[in-house]
């Protein structure tokens, strides 16, 4: 089936034909990669946590890249296409490679079930293997232990936070999720923790597998001054470093993540200093306080949980000032995300929201939005859809005020979509 369908129907089939989006565990998603011979090849970097990943895996890449290095890159979800989750060298990978790609997985499969996540990391790892990479950058999809990505052994994993997100699958605490993060360590390699506050059931699996750990603001010290930042990880300093390019004082962590994950293999990927601040300074990641346009700031964030409202809250205090220029929210979200712990955490920033609904299953109605908004005191409209909630917030806003869209990926595609297709939109 499908040897002559286009990526569009590729994924569309996928799409149909998982109804569950998320079943964890790796033995059918192994049974495939071996009939497919999927070892790696070259070193993994494996990143996971509840923020953080996506920034932490461009600055591995950045950097990779900085020095010479073919990398190959999986992350997800994407932003407006499909081709952006799977990148050899920095360039996403084409249709036709996709496509041949799918049609060797499903070849492959059998009878054995796959959801469109697992489909796709083994379509992904089909291609990195056709390719004389130098490094894998992985990005780990939900949770750690169970997720696909984890069938393969990272010589390195990076875990840049711990916080309460997909509950139903990992547990209502920090320590059960933490545990569930930690499952991407392997015995005796080493790993980074990019959370100052580590659960003790994460550290718990690091010394039960002899893992050398190095942990933010124990092995790993930031230290920022107005002109810049130095880094110490273990013995090492890495002084006078150029601010990253993506905004905002948690890309540091991220960037410390990934400078601390590089330092452990030096030895199989030897990165030089020039290499790591020119990947500083080069690391891209749409959606993470990215300003989308001035008078007035437009600014568009992925953030979806609490724990990333908050590092958005105080990303937007140091990007909007303390002129006195209104500050508006445009907001849609997923009907499994704490919309309250979301709106809390932007509530002293936000003075006028307009909300939306999302399309889908799992889309939260505008409706259900502004009723939290009502509860919560806040001043707001709900509108159809996101495009029309973005459209009123510029309408409304004067050259000195700033607008920040967010609440989910889906938010943000819909108003990347939005802006391409009618530019005047923004402007």
């Amino acid at each position: 089936m499908g040897a002559t369908l286009d990526l569009a129907g590729w994924l569309a089939c996928l799409e149909a034909r998982n109804r569950e989006s998320i079943v964890l565990g790796l033995e059918r998603v192994r049974a495939v990669a071996e009939r497919l011979g999927l070892a790696a090849g070259c070193p993994v970097i494996s990143v996971g946590g509840t923020n953080g990943k996506g920034s932490v895996c461009a600055y591995l890449e950045a950097m990779l890249r900085a020095a010479g290095l073919k990398a190959g890159c999986y992350t997800s979800p994407h932003l407006l296409r499909y081709n952006e989750r799977v990148r050899i060298d920095g360039q996403p990978a084409t249709d036709a490679g996709l496509c041949e790609a799918f049609t060797a997985v499903e070849a492959a499969r059998g009878g054995i079930p796959l959801t469109y996540f697992e489909q796709g990391t083994l379509a992904a790892f089909w291609l990195f293997r056709r390719q004389p990479l130098d490094a894998l950058v992985l990005e780990v999809g939900l949770g750690g232990r169970l997720d696909a990505v984890n069938l393969w052994d990272a010589d390195c994993a990076v875990i840049a936070s711990v916080d309460l997100d997909h509950q139903t699958f990992l547990g209502h605490t920090r320590e059960a999720i933490g545990y569930e993060k930690a499952g991407i360590f392997r015995a005796g390699k080493p790993a980074i923790c990019g959370d100052p506050s580590p659960p003790a059931s994460l550290m718990r699996h690091a010394r039960a597998l002899g893992v050398p750990l190095l942990c933010r603001d124990r092995e790993i010290r930031i230290e920022t001054r107005a002109e810049g930042w130095s880094l110490r990880v273990g013995d090492e300093v890495y002084p006078a470093l150029p601010r990253p390019a993506m905004a905002g004082e948690h890309q540091l962590g991220n960037a410390a993540c990934a400078m601390a994950a590089l330092q452990c293999l030096r030895a199989r990927l030897p990165v030089p200093r020039r290499a790591l601040r020119d990947g500083l300074v080069a690391a891209r990641q749409p959606g993470r306080l990215q300003i989308l346009a001035h008078q007035p700031l437009r600014i568009l964030d992925v953030a979806h949980n609490p724990h990333a409202a908050r590092a958005l809250a105080a990303g937007l205090a140091t990007l909007a000032g303390t002129g006195t220029g209104r500050r508006i929210a445009v907001l849609a979200m997923l009907a499994d995300k704490d919309a309250r712990g979301v709106i809390a955490a932007l509530l002293p920033w936000a003075q006028r929201w307009h909300v939306a609904g999302l399309d889908g299953p799992r889309g939260l109605s505008g409706a259900s939005l502004a009723a939290l908004l009502a509860e919560m005191g806040a001043d707001h409209q709900c509108h159809a859809h996101v495009a029309a909630a973005w459209r009123a917030a510029c309408r409304e806003a004067g050259p000195a005020d700033t607008i920040c869209a967010f609440g989910s990926f889906y938010t943000a595609a819909e108003l990347l979509t939005e802006i391409q297709v009618l530019p005047d939109s923004h402007g």
